[in-house]
């Protein structure tokens, strides 16, 4: 595994319930501010594998990028079990959940 996937896959291990991140925020915390679409690649190859909270990332208009519908709403239903809300069903407020490691909450 290379560092960035390394680095990826670590900082999704470690969302807190409740929180969400997007995929380029991940990307840059993982050293490559344009790995939006590795990150993307990462969760559909090592989530089960790595048991990676997949669920917990997002893009960053802050809706889920899934458009599958039956993968959507298994999405949107484990962000809502978690107690995160939607503004207009299918927009969740980055500055309410978005976690930021590093910053005191």
């Amino acid at each position: 595994m290379n560092s960035f996937t390394a680095k990826a896959v670590e900082i999704i291990q470690n969302i807190p319930e409740g929180k969400v991140m997007t995929y380029g925020q991940i990307a840059r915390l993982s050293g490559s501010p344009r790995g939006a679409r590795q990150v993307v690649r990462i969760l559909h190859s090592m989530s089960q594998k790595h048991k990676l909270p997949w669920h917990r990332v997002i893009n960053s208009q802050g809706r889920i990028g899934l458009r599958e519908d039956e993968s959507f709403h298994v999405q949107k239903l484990s962000l809502q079990a978690e107690g995160i809300e939607f503004i207009d069903n299918d927009q969740i407020d980055l500055q309410r959940y978005q976690y930021r490691p590093g910053e005191e909450e």
